[in-house]
């Protein structure tokens, strides 16, 4: 929402507007600000005073899934075990990446429409970074495994499930045991001194 206070009725509008993209995300239907303010009963003018682009409102929908997963960034940070707190961010990752269907629209994007995706985006690769740092310098990853690495194998995953199909279960149940299988392959091998 934006930082200035809505009146109730532009409140009410901007509450329906985020809703119906919602819907339309996870239905899997590209966001047009004309079809939202069709579906929401409004003026197309109303939309695009809330929103610029499309983007806009996209990122606006994946802001609380950015926030939450910052959010356990910052917990898995202070997880004084390297192992533990990889493992959880990358599953918690994961798990947004399969039940947020916004996440990998915005995630995917060349650009941001809003600082606070810029702000939110920077703050996961961050801490991704750092966690990886972390887990490399106990020697409980493979040293060859950098940070570039983790987006595309997470991709994959989320990928790979997407393609696997079933109910949000299944697609989550699926998703854990590819990641136990990858973060089998990224421990480091046991020393044989």
């Amino acid at each position: 929402m934006t930082t200035t206070q809505l009146r109730k009725d532009a409140a009410r509008n901007w509450d329906r507007i985020v809703a119906i993209a919602r819907a339309l995300v996870d239905q899997g239907v590209t966001l047009q600000l004309n079809d939202v303010a069709r579906r929401a009963g409004l003026g197309v003018g109303t939309v695009y005073r809330h929103f610029a682009t499309p983007e806009a409102l996209l990122e606006t929908v994946a802001t609380p899934c950015l926030e939450a997963l910052a959010a356990h960034g910052e917990q898995a940070l202070a997880d004084a075990d390297p192992w533990r707190a990889l493992e959880g961010f990358l599953t918690r990752t994961l798990d947004a990446q399969i039940t947020d269907a916004s996440l990998a629209l915005v995630t995917a994007a060349p650009t941001d429409a809003l600082p606070r995706t810029t702000e939110l985006r920077q703050s996961l690769t961050t801490t991704g970074t750092e966690l990886l740092k972390r887990a490399r310098e106990a020697a409980v990853v493979r040293p060859d495994l950098s940070a570039a690495d983790l987006v595309p194998l997470m991709c994959g995953i989320a990928h790979a499930v997407t393609v696997h199909g079933g109910t949000p279960a299944d697609r989550i149940e699926t998703a854990h045991r590819y990641l136990a299988a990858l973060l089998g392959g990224l421990r480091a091998a046991p020393s044989s001194t």
